[in-house]
């Protein structure tokens, strides 16, 4: 089984790492404030979920990174090339307490946050969704909670959806970050905070 590394351990960050702790599913979480700032949170979410550095995160088969906009460049230096492995954006460019709209001169958020992790093939997914909705079970509405996910790899899109299918959730590809990203960004796309259920 591949081991995720998460890069964040805001509200998304917490909230994804609770979904695969559910399944089992193994990962090493870091911040920017070190592993034994986290002791507490890897206790409540169990035995698959370690602490690590952002190197140790970075390092593992799937990278997913959710830090504040303003903050992700300090995140994400110094790391070294990502070699072709999967790195999850799920960052929004807004960030409290203002919710300003980051100035992105253009371009999409994906777009900007790609030129960040070199090498890496980057899939966007987990960003759109609540994180107190990310966290709880996807099925308890009576059908699959939908993830809308896009990238511009294929091979890339349908690991990520493999994820998303095995945290109980119902992945739709919204095909290239040309598109997908446009609509799954927030601010300025159409489907962020919607919480829709696949049923049957």
């Amino acid at each position: 089984m591949q081991t995720i590394g998460i890069i964040g351990a805001g509200a998304i960050g917490s909230a994804f790492a609770k979904a695969i702790a559910n399944k089992g599913i193994r990962a090493v979480i870091a911040n920017s404030r070190g592993p034994e700032s986290l002791k507490e949170l890897v206790r409540e979410l169990g035995p698959s979920i370690k602490a690590g550095t952002k190197e140790e995160a970075a390092a593992q088969d799937i990278v997913l990174v959710a830090v504040n906009w303003s903050k992700l460049p300090r995140a994400l230096a110094g790391l070294p090339d990502f070699k072709g492995r999967i790195v999850i954006d799920a960052n929004n460019p807004i960030e409290a307490p203002l919710f300003k709209p980051a100035e992105l001169h253009g371009r999409l958020s994906t777009e900007v946050f790609s030129d960040m992790v070199p090498g890496a093939r980057v899939v966007k997914a987990f960003n759109h969704l609540q994180a107190e909705l990310l966290a709880q079970d996807p099925s308890s509405d009576g059908g699959k909670r939908i993830l809308f996910y896009s990238g511009d790899h294929d091979q890339s899109k349908a690991v990520v959806n493999g994820l998303i299918d095995q945290l109980g959730f119902f992945g739709i590809d919204l095909g290239p970050v040309s598109i997908g990203g446009k609509l799954a960004q927030f601010p300025g796309g159409s489907l962020p905070a919607l919480n829709l259920v696949k049923m049957g």
